[in-house]
């Protein structure tokens, strides 16, 4: 079964950040894919099965940015 989950995170001002967030997004168990929309700061998280809310924003806060709201 696969999942979607979308975040909105503040701090992303360019396409570094939007790696960065990409790469430890994608590193949480069970993500198999990450979108990320600069302009409006909302990244989508795919996943097979329940998604790790905690985990996800541990791994935005881990790439030097917050979620604010999921």
């Amino acid at each position: 079964m696969t999942t979607t989950a979308t975040y909105t995170v503040k701090g992303m001002t360019c396409g570094h950040c939007v790696s960065s967030v990409k790469e430890e997004v994608g590193e949480v168990p069970g993500v198999t894919g990450v979108e990320v929309d600069l302009p409006t700061g909302l990244v989508t998280v795919q996943g097979e099965g329940p998604l790790d809310g905690a985990a996800i924003t541990a791994a935005v806060k881990e790439a030097g940015y917050e979620v604010v709201s999921a």
